[in-house]
């Protein structure tokens, strides 16, 4: 059974009967995939409108100038954007996509399940946020005892940083009434008062704080530095007819890494870049904000596949229950293009 056709356990709700009370309007739409067939001369790459995912619309940014100036591999990188991950997973099974921004536990929950992918890279480091309003009494994360707290879902590596957060407190998910809801309604949600807090990836935290009703409460740059959540997934059919292009991709992925942090102004550059209607579809205040408050709030510099990080999210993960059975590495990885980039030019 996938890790997205699983029963809820009974300490989840789920929004619907939430959001009664609370705004309707999200603040930051999440639009659903562009299904313009690939052409051979391009590579479509699926990932969802977030902070954790930026890399992708800058290193398709920089493949396509590349191209422009007849520069590198002939084969383009094209973005298409996609509203969750359910919709994206069937995408990449069924060959929709041949590459993705995936979450690590559900990559392992899919090759255990003989799905044949690999993850050829990181996307990002940290970039999730225990968000609550400003106005609260809550100052540590104890102090969420018996609170609502919002979810994006309990498969999400945001659900595996919460229950983090809960061990090292001696509570545990029965400590909180725990909800399920799409991560656009949570700012909205925590406004209207309808919970205490949430949790999730950005740029869902930030555009309750720009608003200056939200204020973070805990964030994995201080708790948990080595956090990965989205990491970049290829079908084996890819691997093995078009190397080449797999490796292409990573180093332009590796590369873009390396450019966002090099310095604030190529992270104002990203955040317009990403905004842009091609890509994200967002505000680019919202976007530059989580680049500068404070500037490591997501890092994308050091995007190494280290198995001992893999293995500790894995057996978090099958604490949480979002995985039934250990996940070899070598089964759901291939470290071998990360092992043999080559830093392309990103001239953005």
């Amino acid at each position: 059974m996938s890790l997205l056709l699983q029963p809820p356990s009974a300490h989840f709700h789920h929004r619907r009967s939430l959001l009664r009370t609370a705004l309707a309007a999200p603040l930051v739409p999440l639009l659903g995939a562009c299904d313009t067939p690939e052409r051979k001369d391009e590579l479509v790459i699926g990932g969802l409108p977030v902070t954790c995912n930026l890399t992708l619309p800058i290193a398709c940014s920089a493949k396509s100038a590349s191209l422009a100036k007849g520069q590198g591999a002939p084969t383009a990188f094209r973005y298409a954007k996609y509203g969750g991950w359910p919709e994206l997973k069937e995408s990449l099974m069924a060959g929709r996509v041949q590459a993705a921004y995936m979450l690590a536990p559900l990559v392992m929950d899919l090759t255990n399940a003989s799905i044949p992918l690999k993850v050829v890279s990181l996307g990002h480091r940290s970039g999730a946020v225990i968000m609550v309003r400003t106005d609260s009494p809550f100052r540590r994360f104890a102090d969420l005892r018996g609170k609502r707290v919002a979810i994006p879902s309990r498969f999400a590596v945001d659900y595996i940083f919460l229950r983090k957060m809960l061990a090292r407190e001696g509570m545990t998910p029965d400590d909180l009434t725990i909800y399920e809801m799409a991560p656009p309604e949570m700012p909205a949600a925590l406004y209207a008062d309808a919970v205490d807090a949430y949790c999730t990836g950005e740029p869902f935290g930030s555009a309750a704080q720009r608003a200056g009703y939200a204020r973070p409460l805990s964030m994995t740059r201080d708790e948990w530095p080595n956090y990965i959540c989205c990491v970049l997934t290829v079908r084996q059919d890819l691997i093995d007819q078009r190397r080449e292009v797999v490796q292409d991709l990573v180093n332009h992925i590796q590369s873009a890494g390396d450019w966002l942090d090099a310095s604030p102004a190529n992270r104002t550059k990203a955040a317009n870049i990403a905004a842009s209607r091609q890509f994200f579809n967002q505000d680019p205040k919202v976007l530059q904000f989580v680049m500068e408050n404070p500037a490591d709030r997501v890092t994308y510099g050091d995007l190494r596949m280290l198995p001992a990080e893999f293995d500790e999210l894995m057996h978090l993960s099958l604490q949480a229950k979002t995985l039934k059975r250990p996940a070899l590495f070598e089964q759901y990885a291939d470290e071998s293009f990360v092992k043999a980039v080559s830093p392309v030019p990103i001239q953005l």
